[in-house]
């Protein structure tokens, strides 16, 4: 059986650890807890926090205890890690918002219920809402030397920019002391976070070192970057989002099934939970089939289903079909086809009465009149998966699908919508 820190290296998973011998060690022993912790800097996490959020639940698969940590107080604050600039602060009743939303989220990865290493949700605030300024700087701020803080990349980057305020100087001591607390009340001895975390968590491994005499340790998880030198987890509509209400589950779903060949294989070991020799097998099909694209189906279906359940993951590969010619747009829900649409070439009419080849010059899908009529004439073009043969065709209240969508496609590949308003 491969060694669980061996596979988590295999997946690249590991970018930085204080001493992975003295980890396995303590592993070996038996299980043990960790924590990362997310702060409510938006209403939802988003697909950047897949990392360390799939890696809590991998540790609990093996045996582990995970604690997701909201960060109620560091929510407050503000990180000040890979930011040029000052954080606007949030009122406290919008984060406390927040807060609430990404519970709900870090909670959909962890089991609560497992009989022997039931996962656990805490917030900061709980701990540093009763520290008064005297016990902060008297009990805490006391083992954290200047010197040092002022070295640490975070802050020597901005002192050398626009500068940093004390409020977000002092997140680092914040951070620090919630690992003292969760090692305090659970014994918790590991805490992972992204790479650009290391700072501020082996500052909390020294907090605890100097306060308590105990040794724990780090891990940092890499940050996922693109082949084409794109950010991951940006669209052209911004950030990914794990909230539906904000990426709907068929985006999220052609996100991934758009992935580069150079990074499917990557993100099928980072993000889903498939064996060695199940990738390794689809790492071949993407090297001999790359036209049919196995490899990120896989990825996209593991990650809708994983994020958003069976039944949406159904809805947005029968969306996906469909609008290829593959399966009845009639039976589309409503929602699930207007998200479909809000990711391709679309117009927004307020009233039926068009003709066709109007509808697919100013959707976008074709670049003209001109060039729509000859996409007719050479039977290339149609509505709703019909062929349109008619230049002259104006599509009807029968055209539209639940109520107010048409779907327009030129050739095989190329689809565009119309929303009547």
């Amino acid at each position: 059986m491969t060694d669980f820190l061996d596979d988590l290296a295999w997946r690249g998973l590991i970018a930085q650890s204080t001493d992975l011998d003295a980890l396995r060690a303590s592993m070996a022993k038996g299980p043990i807890t960790l924590y990362c912790g997310f702060d409510p800097t938006a209403p939802s996490l988003h697909v950047g926090h897949f990392v360390p959020l799939l890696t809590l639940r991998r540790f609990q698969q093996a045996g582990h205890r995970p604690i997701g940590l909201v960060g109620g107080a560091t929510g407050l604050i503000g990180d000040p890690s890979g930011r040029n600039t000052e954080r606007s602060l949030n009122a406290a009743e919008v984060v406390e918002g927040w807060v609430e939303r990404l519970r709900g989220q870090v909670g959909r990865f962890l089991d609560f219920d497992d009989p022997s290493n039931p996962a656990l949700m805490v917030s900061n605030l709980d701990w540093t809402g009763e520290l008064s300024a005297i016990d902060f700087l008297r009990d805490i701020g006391k083992h954290f030397p200047v010197n040092r803080m002022l070295a640490r990349e975070s802050v020597s980057a901005r002192l050398a920019g626009e500068g940093l305020s004390y409020t977000e100087f002092s997140y680092q001591i914040l951070q620090s002391n919630d690992f003292l607390e969760l090692y305090r009340r659970y014994n918790c001895t590991l805490q992972i976070g992204g790479s650009d975390q290391w700072g501020n968590i082996t500052a909390g491994a020294d907090l605890i070192r100097r306060v308590e005499g105990g040794h724990v340790h780090v891990l940092t998880l890499p940050l996922i970057t693109k082949a084409d030198g794109t950010k991951f987890g940006k669209t052209a509509g911004g950030a990914l989002w794990l909230d539906p209400e904000m990426t709907s589950p068929y985006a999220f779903y052609q996100y991934f099934l758009n992935s580069d060949d150079r990074d499917v294989i990557h993100y099928l070991k980072v993000f889903t939970f498939r064996g060695r020799e199940e990738i390794e097998a689809l790492e071949k099909a993407v090297a001999e089939r790359p036209f049919a694209r196995e490899a990120q189906r896989a990825l996209a279906e593991d990650l809708t289903e994983l994020l958003h359940g069976k039944e949406e993951l159904d809805a947005v590969v029968a969306a996906s079909k469909a609008l290829f010619g593959q399966g009845s747009l009639e039976e589309l829900p409503a929602a699930t086809l207007g998200a479909a649409l809000a990711e391709v070439p679309k117009a927004d009419i307020p009233a039926l009465g068009a003709p066709f080849i109007d509808l697919l010059a100013d959707s976008g899908l074709v670049e003209s009149k001109s060039a729509a009529r000859r996409a007719v004439k050479e039977g290339g073009a149609y509505l709703n998966n019909r062929k349109i043969t008619d230049e002259a065709y104006v599509p009807g209240a029968e055209d539209l699908l639940a109520g107010r969508y048409m779907v327009l496609r030129r050739g095989k590949k190329s689809i565009g919508g119309v929303e009547v308003s």
